[in-house]
């Protein structure tokens, strides 16, 4: 299903700041494995509509904020139908070979957070073409639509000026499912060459976002209320800005959805890798 067709009109405006390529990391992966995982079978009745808490997601027109330099926050860029067609994709990315599974750090604890790769198969802190960290199966292309979507989401972050997105080449993913309890740590998405912005989707449960700096993880914090269907993009000179989920608002999902109680979030990337 095509869900870059579902979204609806966002007004444009705002300009990409010229940076200088940051210098990017590297770092080792633990000799221990992930653990994979599966997800409950869809509970959502056939026929059954899309419901909002007051206040929260599917929102008459998206609103755009600047949240800090080069960092943008659209309330609502997903409708409702958009949403539904990513998790049922998501069911299908989550399925083994290269499934869904529990990331372990270099230190060998497991992450809270289940992920899923597309594109590039992503682990603590390092790419590659196979799932490693699991069965070794290649990882799953990445979708067409979705590339085709994280374009649509720089443009409408950084419109007018369409450099940014016309130049994006979008070809990783990492999607994330956080169930009632997991967070994510404050960290660098720094194991890219590139220097292309970061594309984050938001569904299900809302969440808080938490931003630090580019060269410090500690406060002052900027706290960004994500709920479902909100997008968020960052680049520019806050390309490596430090970033967490401290937070997810259990029981804030719409119902109708079709995921698990939590939060799902699609983070899509140039790696500026070779193929």
């Amino acid at each position: 299903m095509d869900v870059t067709s579902r979204r609806p009109a966002v007004q444009r405006w705002w300009g990409v700041m010229e940076t200088a390529s940051p210098q990017r990391r590297r770092g080792g992966r633990s000799r221990l494995g992930g653990v994979p995982t599966e997800l409950p079978p869809d509970a959502t009745r056939a026929g059954e509509q899309l419901s909002f808490g007051v206040g929260d997601g599917d929102v008459a027109t998206p609103q755009r904020r600047e949240v800090l330099p080069a960092v943008v926050h659209i309330i609502g860029w997903l409708d409702a139908d958009a949403q539904r067609a990513l998790v049922a994709q998501f069911r299908d990315w989550a399925r083994p070979p290269a499934g869904l599974r529990h990331p372990r750090v270099p230190a060998g604890h497991l992450m809270s957070v289940q992920s899923v790769c597309l594109g590039w198969h992503w682990q603590p802190y390092v790419y590659s073409r196979f799932a490693d960290d699991t069965d070794g199966a290649p990882v799953k292309p990445m979708p067409a639509n979705l590339a085709d979507l994280a374009r649509d989401a720089v443009a409408d972050a950084y419109a007018p000026d369409r450099s940014a997105a016309d130049a994006f080449r979008p070809d990783a993913a990492i999607v994330n499912l956080y169930a009632p309890g997991a967070h994510l740590g404050l960290h660098q998405d720094g194991e890219e060459p590139a220097s292309a912005p970061v594309v984050t989707i938001s569904l299900g449960d809302a969440c808080v976002f938490r931003l630090a700096g580019v060269e410090r993880r500690t406060g002052p914090f900027t706290d960004v209320l994500l709920h479902s269907g909100d997008l968020l993009v960052f680049g520019g000179p806050n390309r490596l800005i430090h970033h967490g989920v401290p937070k997810v608002l259990a029981g804030t999902a719409p119902t109708g959805l079709g995921l698990p109680p939590g939060r799902l979030s699609i983070t899509v990337r140039e790696t500026g890798l070779d193929a």
